[in-house]
């Protein structure tokens, strides 16, 4: 019986996603993986990232996962579609950039900060195609390295990116700064430091709400009243 959450992303950036997920559903059972061991994504082909994206559900799915949650920008943009049409029996929930939201709740200049890979991606430009209005500004900010220096835990690196990054942006009358990678939101507090009047946007709740809509739609959430167990797996460990 498939009883079990799997969760996974290139390292410990989908650790915020599973936080969000676990606040709505905590009831459930996790397992989480983190491919530390191929971080970062975003330098990968497409052909070699799905390789390993495939891998991993194939792990999952031997662990008796009832639905996947891609907790990854850059491996949902460039590998969800395929993973739906090579597994139509299986539920999977992405992650993408917040852009949605920025638009919908009126912000007039929007940074997206997301990895190279994901600022590429088609679907960036069509969401902000499908949501941008009118004289809003929305800059597309590839932050190159700076998954990777938050998954190494390299702090001087993360405060140096950032104000390579960001520091062009402080005359620009910024006010909102969309967090394209699950990474990011581990280091919310060294990008307020830069930006400090800004509203920062993740798309974690929308995905746990996600889960929980196609979990009650199928008739597979887990009615037990006991708080649910939480594996991780780390392929830096295999």
């Amino acid at each position: 019986m498939r009883n079990k959450i799997g969760i996974f992303d290139s390292g410990i950036g989908g650790l915020t996603t599973l936080e969000e997920i676990r606040k709505l559903l905590p009831n459930e059972s996790y397992i989480y993986y983190a491919d530390s061991k191929h971080n970062p994504y975003g330098e990968k082909s497409d052909e070699e990232l799905y390789k390993i994206v495939k891998d991993i559900v194939n792990k999952l799915l031997e662990k008796k996962v009832k639905i996947i949650v891609i907790a990854c920008n850059t491996a949902t943009t460039r590998c969800i579609e395929k993973l739906r049409n090579d597994y139509p029996k299986i539920l999977f929930v992405g992650t993408e950039p917040a852009i949605k939201v920025a638009c919908d709740n009126g912000y007039n200049n929007t940074i997206v900060m997301a990895t190279p890979g994901t600022i590429a991606s088609e679907r960036i430009h069509d969401l902000i195609s499908k949501n941008q209005r009118e004289n809003q500004n929305i800059y597309l900010l590839p932050c190159e390295g700076l998954a990777n220096a938050i998954e190494t835990n390299d702090l001087k690196r993360v405060s140096k990116l950032l104000h390579e990054y960001l520091d062009g942006y402080k005359e620009k009358s910024v006010d909102s700064v969309v967090l394209g990678c699950t990474h990011y939101p581990h280091i919310k507090k060294k990008i307020l430091n830069i930006l400090p009047n800004v509203k920062l946007i993740d798309g974690n709740i929308g995905v746990a709400n996600r889960v929980k809509y196609l979990l009650e739609k199928n008739k597979l959430i887990n009615k037990s009243k006991k708080t649910g167990t939480l594996e991780i797996i780390n392929s830096n460990n295999e």
